[in-house]
């Protein structure tokens, strides 16, 4: 058991610490000491996410990490111990017990009391521990005593009390990378105090790969093969340890597939086997067939999976599979190995492609049908009629298939219950599919020979009846006025354009209402949000809308541009406020959204390049731009004219109209498509995908909405009219007319929105 504490150690425990460091193994000496020194599990700690800001701000609520061996789980509790003012302890699960268990509890309870400092206890390999020790984990968590950081190499939710699991936050790390490898073997290579900076090393570069590729994201394999490398390589004449290529093949000759008979690793690669069998992709068949017999894998579970594969899944589509692959099995029992790894293969090559049927499923829908039904007698004319024919007529009425024509007659075969319920549905490949039009006109027949026998019925009595008038359709209207489900849709669209994952990032630049940013913090609980607001004033709304989630999942907060401020229709709230790119640091987004964002700005280029640098390696951007250019004219919703004048000065309102609409120096009216997509090729951003969607949006006509169309402020509808030459005459009988034939009447107003990708 180890634990940090405030106690300073005496020279004898310093030197003996220091004796114990020199004699460790070099992946040991090398586990990173900071987030800053952490290689590898970018989408847990990159910049951003929320598990490397509750590291730093020291916040660490119950964890689990789960992942293959040499991913970092240890080295990450380990980095937590550095890092956090808490009372740290370690507990090995395959060596500690209840009664060590106690002694941690005992003493976090006092330190709590006395001193007010947590206590985080990090247990490596706690799926060891049986559930009657988990169990005695469990109060102290609940009530805050101790902050568990739990690290298991099996599924947490299989391995690990429910109750504990859904009291902590459980974070998967992934095998890493070939250029995480590499950089950790650079990393040893250089380092002067853990690793062997002070020898001249000098690592070829096939061999660096080499050795990269051999560990199979496994960076303790790969820093043992250095390590091997280095300390058995004599220097030469110059004093150099040169690793060639054929060094690096000597200390990792075999690639380590990570495979456990009982663990996760078993499960999944028989369930991708299986998978890949269904889906009749031969190579993959063949390529996690390999992986198992590799590993060690037991051929006669193998066979036993693909024997249920054979019916469960190829079925009556190809009926002579069961037999195929049982003859297979037997051939492998009779030839052994490795000659055995023929009939395997062959066994696997059927199945993979063979025609697929699951018709058989119907069995356990049957089964279903059984386990509900109240009642399911035999009928009459089935039963045996044998001992009591005479008593109660049973068999009586039963048509002997045989006597009639293809052997088959019309009857009734399931219980009156479930008369008409379809369990087996025929396949349309394969052996099948020669039964398929057989079994389906005899089952039609059947139900029009018990239909004939059955009295018809009268269509159902009409219960309720409302007639339709005014009040009702209003009250219809007004119940469709939400605008709330036009917003809902256009951000379901935003976000449609990545499938996010739960420890993603994603920046919203257009947060004044807070629709989206509301929406990513549900979505990213893991990962983090930031939002940009144009105002101190909407920032605090933002704040006090967002004050019940907890701290570390709040978004964080930004005013303005500052000094990337790109012509912004809003400014940024200070000259000298420090620009966005400095304000977010080295934190990058999978997902940057926001609404409206190119038409409040002339400089739509020099925008969408500031927001380039934003973005995180394959990361999305996903707009939607109101279009008016392609929305709802005003004068179309006014009756056509009668009176040729009238005609005529309608005429001209609507080429005023579509020259406002068209006009170039006002870009909040006259964007376009095109123009778009321009924008984000001028700022190296590529050619986005662009979906145009029409939404109805019920408006009501107010005389407050007339009067500000109509107004003399510089930025009414009227004025816009006037300066594209419709004259004041037409302007006034345009009011008078959406007066006399509008006032109070509700419309369906059209707009358009331009869904973008990139």
């Amino acid at each position: 058991m180890r634990k940090s504490s405030s106690n300073t150690p005496s020279l004898f425990e310093r030197t003996h610490e220091t004796e114990l460091a020199k004699d460790q193994p070099l992946a040991a000496r090398m586990r990173p000491r900071t987030l800053d020194e952490y290689i590898g599990q970018e989408h847990i700690l990159a910049p951003g996410r929320l598990l490397r800001r509750a590291v730093q701000a020291d916040q660490i609520s119950s964890l689990l990490f789960y992942g293959p061996p040499g991913t970092g789980k240890t080295t990450l509790a380990s980095v937590i111990a550095n890092t956090t003012k808490s009372f740290f302890v370690t507990l090995n699960a395959v060596m500690a017990g209840i009664a060590d268990l106690r002694d941690v509890t005992t003493s976090a309870q006092r330190r709590l009391l006395e001193f007010g400092q947590r206590t985080i206890l990090f247990v490596d390999e706690v799926h060891r521990w049986n559930k009657a020790q988990q169990d005695a984990l469990l109060p102290w968590v609940e009530n805050g005593t101790i902050i568990l950081i739990g690290a298991t190499t099996e599924n947490p939710y299989f391995t690990v009390n429910r109750a504990l699991v859904s009291r902590s936050r459980i974070f998967q790390l992934k095998p890493l990378e070939e250029k995480h490898i590499r950089l950790i073997i650079q990393q040893a290579l250089q380092d002067k105090e853990r690793g062997y900076g002070n020898l001249q090393v000098v690592m070829d570069n096939d061999a660096l790969d080499h050795i990269a590729n051999i560990a199979n994201g496994d960076a303790r394999a790969a820093l043992n093969a250095i390590e091997l490398a280095v300390e058995t390589t004599p220097p030469d004449a110059n004093n150099t340890i040169h690793i060639t290529m054929e060094v690096a093949e000597e200390s990792i000759q075999r690639r380590a597939v990570l495979y456990d008979r009982e663990g996760d690793c078993h499960f999944d690669t028989i369930s991708a086997f299986i998978k890949s069998m269904r889906g009749s992709d031969p190579d993959a068949t063949f390529y996690w067939l390999a992986k198992m017999v590799y590993a060690g894998e037991d051929p006669r579970f193998i066979f036993r999976r693909m024997t249920i594969f054979a019916s469960e899944d190829i079925g009556m589509a190809d009926p002579h599979a069961v037999q195929f692959v049982t003859a297979a099995a037997e051939a492998f029992d009779r030839v052994g190995l490795p000659e055995g790894h023929y009939p395997l293969a062959h066994a696997a090559l059927y199945c993979a492609t063979a025609p697929k049927s699951n018709s058989v499923m119907g069995f356990f829908d049957a089964l279903k049908a059984v386990e509900q039904e109240k009642e399911g007698e035999v009928p009459n004319h089935l039963r045996d009629g044998s001992r009591d024919k005479e008593g109660f007529g049973h068999g009586v009425g039963y048509q002997y298939p045989h006597a009639y024509k293809d052997h088959w007659v019309a009857q009734q075969y399931l219980p009156s219950t479930l008369q008409g319920k379809i369990f087996y549905e025929p396949g349309t490949i394969g052996y099948e599919k020669g039964l398929a039009d057989i079994v389906r006109q005899r089952r039609e027949l059947q139900i029009a020979a018990l239909r004939e026998n059955e009295n018809a019925s009268a269509p159902p009595e009409i219960l309720t009846f409302t007639k339709p008038g005014d009040k009702t359709d209003k009250w219809l209207a007004r119940a469709l006025d939400n605008t709330s489900a036009t917003l809902a849709v256009i951000r379901e669209g935003i976000f449609a354009a990545r499938k996010l994952q739960r420890h993603e990032r994603v920046l919203d630049l257009t947060a004044d209402t807070g629709e989206l940013t509301l929406e990513a913090v549900r979505a990213v609980p893991e990962g983090g949000v930031w939002s940009l607001v144009s105002t101190p004033e909407a920032a605090t709304a933002l704040q006090d809308l967002v004050q019940n989630i907890t701290e570390l999942r709040r978004p964080n907060i930004i005013v303005g541009w500052g000094n990337d401020d790109v012509s912004s229709s809003v400014p940024s709230p200070s000259s000298h406020s420090p620009s966005l790119l400095s304000q977010l640091g080295q934190v990058r987004f999978e997902l940057i959204v926001a609404r409206n964002l190119l038409s409040c700005t002339p400089d739509k280029v020099a925008r969408l390049t500031a927001i380039s640098h934003l973005l995180a390696d394959g990361g999305t951007i996903s707009l939607a731009e109101n279009l008016p250019r392609r929305s709802q004219r005003l004068n179309a919703l006014l009756p056509s004219p009668t009176i040729p004048e009238e005609a005529s000065i309608l005429s001209r309102i609507a080429a005023a109209e579509e020259a406002v609409y068209h006009d170039p120096n006002d870009p909040r009216v006259s964007m376009d498509v095109d123009e778009i997509i321009e924008a984000f090729q001028a700022a190296g951003l590529g050619e986005p995908t662009c979906r145009i969607e029409e939404m109805p949006r019920p408006q009501l006509i107010t005389r407050q909405l007339i009067d500000r169309w109509f107004s003399n402020a510089p930025e009414s509808f009227a004025n816009a009219l006037e300066r594209h030459g419709l004259a004041q005459e037409d302007i006034d009988w345009f009011r008078n007319a959406i007066t006399s034939n509008l006032l109070n009447q509700k419309v369906n107003w059209h707009f358009s929105v331009a869904f973008v990708k990139k």
